[in-house]
């Protein structure tokens, strides 16, 4: 495991140092406040791109566990990403695939319930798998844990979160239920939305669904439109959130050309980078976030917090 104090510290730091700013290291960075992205100036000032845990530090810990979210918080990092989908009885959980076999036991303890979605379980049942064993044995028994008990974990961490909405066309209705536990939770207050939580989502249906119903929201969109088909994105979205291998530093700047649905710069937020090289080439590209399993690694590469 790459862990490196002083990092871990100086990142600690920052981030402290953001809160008492008053917004998120974009915002921080110019001014502007929620889904405004840094000059490379500015960006270079701060230390480099944003750097997001993919659900959670997921190199070291079981993916989307509280165990993964523990790690990011250990390792310094205020940015964590994660999944929701819904249970049959309606529970939204945190899980990745929309089936259950390759994070749990599913398979054992439910043998007779093939292809073991997610939408087929309820929660009560999904409480009873065990979401660390595949991962590591030192993660035995760790569970799925619904949103709710996510949640709790992130503020008792004094985290930040990069929510996505997994396949919504599975879960009508999601969002508003999402946003109504959000609510519940206390994270639609103006600190939270303005300094704490992104929402985004594959679909882009899904994001103008989550505009539509809180505009104050940051939002993102998780794919690579054209460069003529981004102002489109723009009218509903803050940010566009590409894979790492689909972009170019004209794409990034064609982005950053535009005003999202604040009125500010969009934002550039790639993923998964997990190695140094390709965390320093993206960076040279101008994003300003990078999403990975493997925090430290990227921070140590690009500087980045």
């Amino acid at each position: 495991m790459y862990v490196r104090p002083a990092a871990a510290a100086a990142a600690a730091f920052l981030g402290f140092t953001l809160t008492l700013l008053g917004g998120t290291a974009s915002s921080a960075a110019t001014g502007n406040g929620p889904g405004s992205a840094p000059s490379p100036a500015d960006r270079a000032a701060l230390g480099g791109p944003v750097v997001y845990a993919h659900r959670g530090a997921s190199a070291y810990a079981p993916e989307n566990t509280l165990d993964a979210i523990d790690m990011a918080m250990r390792l310094g990092f205020e940015w964590v990403e994660n999944d929701v989908q819904r249970t049959k009885d309606g529970e939204l959980v945190v899980i990745h695939d929309d089936t259950l076999s390759r994070t749990t036991d599913v398979e054992e303890v439910f043998p007779d319930r093939a292809p073991w979605r997610v939408k087929d379980f309820t929660a009560a049942e999904i409480a009873r798998l065990d979401a660390g064993s595949w991962f590591d044995e030192q993660f035995a028994g760790a569970g799925v844990p619904t949103l709710r008990e996510y949640m709790e974990r992130v503020g008792r961490n004094q985290q930040r979160l990069l929510l996505e909405i997994k396949k919504p066309e599975l879960y009508p209705g999601i969002e508003q239920q999402t946003l109504n536990l959000l609510g519940e939770l206390g994270w639609l207050d103006e600190r939270h939305v303005t300094r704490r939580l992104v929402v985004q989502s594959f679909s882009a249906a899904s994001v103008r669904i989550v505009h539509g119903l809180r505009p104050d929201l940051v939002t993102a969109f998780l794919g690579t439109p054209t460069v003529a088909d981004l102002p489109k994105y723009a009218e509903f979205t803050d940010r566009i959130n590409p894979w790492h291998t689909t972009i170019s530093a004209e794409w990034v700047a064609a982005v950053h050309g535009l005003l999202g649905a604040h009125g500010r710069t969009m934002e550039v937020d790639t993923w998964i980078v997990d190695d140094a090289a390709t965390a320093r080439k993206v960076a040279d590209m101008g994003v300003d976030g990078i999403i990975t399993n493997a925090p430290d690694v990227v921070r140590a590469a690009v500087n980045g917090f």
